[in-house]
């Protein structure tokens, strides 16, 4: 049986292990230099870039490799560092690509509101910088405010922000469809689980049952009537093959897909005669009066129908001092009734069994929306099922 896999992480969490995103901060390091080199020559009436301005664009990618661990952190300071650059009149370029990255970071860590208020923070401090704060440099050079430039900015913060969100949104929506599907898968599994344990109940309970009763009758008898032991361990031999076979199918089923196919047919109404004999052959004598062609209900609710019947015998074979029952079928247009009565009166517990059968009954009825009623009728039981559907 295969293990289960442990959850999957974000992609955030799976690289802390592998240590800072060191050539990741490099390659934005060059770019953002290389970038604000070359767009530099295009805007003389900026400050041209000296040592500070070059330690200004490394410090912000230099931060990055804590972004991971420190997203908040990060943020502030790659908004610090290029609110400073701005400040000091250096050119325009790629000079907010540290900060976007930082931005980025921060919104797939679930700090968004601390990214879009670093980012209103500096579109602020840019729009001060601008039109009302008059600094030496921008006098020297006859510095104008430019409405484009701004908008430009504005348009990169906005490209920025709407990139993070909307991987915010897909790795959201990621998350929600893969934790939906693992509940699922989870589900079926439990629901196979408890499919599994009410038919090794069914086997089990009816096989060993008829076994008892007839491993009682040979030694009642060996003493005084030995030719008739012969025919109590036939049956015994029979109903233990029987109950081997189930069994090895419902375990080849939990296998898994590679196991061989089931070497006999699941039991459903078709193999009802065998239960009768088993029955029979416990001295339990059972009359079954079918109405409305109950072979042609679905597979499934014929398998269900079976064991349910199946168990009903085997709690009268067990708990009562009947010798006879009767098994009603009655099929209709929106489903089967199954009825299982016996005159009683209780040979000795509970008549109608109060354990696992009884709850492996309803919740076999409940799979297909149909209704059980199970208790004491005049001096014995009736167990009545409705099963209303054939997808349960």
């Amino acid at each position: 049986m295969s293990h289960p896999r442990p959850p999957r992480q974000p992609p955030w969490k799976r690289s802390e292990r592998t240590g800072p995103p060191v050539l990741s901060s490099l390659a934005v390091a060059v770019a953002q230099v290389a970038g604000t080199v070359g767009a530099g020559h295009r805007q003389p009436d900026r400050v041209q870039l000296d040592a500070l301005g070059y330690a200004l664009l490394l410090l912000g990618p230099a931060l990055l490799l804590l972004r991971r661990r420190h997203p908040v952190a990060v943020m502030a300071g790659t908004t610090a560092v290029t609110t400073g650059y701005l400040f000091a009149g250096y050119p325009y370029g790629p000079a907010f690509l540290s900060m976007g990255v930082a931005f980025f970071v921060a919104v797939q860590h679930g700090q968004r509101w601390v990214a879009w208020a670093c980012g209103g923070a500096f579109y602020a401090a840019q729009l001060l910088l601008a039109y009302a704060v008059p600094h030496g440099w921008q006098q020297a050079a006859g510095w104008r405010p430019n409405g484009w430039q701004e908008a430009g900015v504005a348009g990169v913060l906005l490209f920025i922000a709407t990139g993070a969100e909307l991987a915010r949104v897909s790795r959201e929506r990621s998350a929600a469809t893969r934790a939906a599907a693992e509940e699922a898968q989870r589900r079926r599994a439990d629901e196979e689980r408890l499919r599994m344990a009410r038919e090794l109940h069914d086997i089990l309970a009816h096989s060993i049952s008829l076994i008892h009763v007839q491993a009682g009758v040979a030694l009642e008898l060996i003493d005084t009537r030995p030719e008739q032991v012969r025919s109590a361990l036939v049956t015994i031999k029979a109903a233990s093959k029987e109950a081997l076979g189930e069994v090895r199918q419902v375990l080849g089923t939990l296998r898994g897909p590679e196991s061989s196919a089931p070497r006999t047919p699941a039991p459903g109404l078709d193999r009802l005669d065998e239960l009768v004999d088993q029955a029979g052959r416990a001295g339990l004598t059972v009359t079954v009066l079918p109405e409305g062609s109950p072979e042609a209900a679905p597979a499934a609710v014929q398998r269900a129908a079976f064991r349910i019947i199946q168990e009903a015998l085997t709690n009268v074979i067990r708990h009562s001092a009947a010798r006879t029952a009767t098994v009603r079928l009655s099929r209709e247009a929106d489903g089967l009734t199954v009825r299982i009565d016996d005159p009683g009166p209780a040979g000795g517990g509970d008549a109608g069994g109060s354990g696992a059968g009884l709850i492996g009954m309803r919740e076999r009825v409940t799979a297909f929306g149909g209704t059980l009623e199970a208790g004491p009728h005049e001096a014995g039981f009736r167990v009545r099922a409705r099963l209303t559907r054939g997808d349960g």
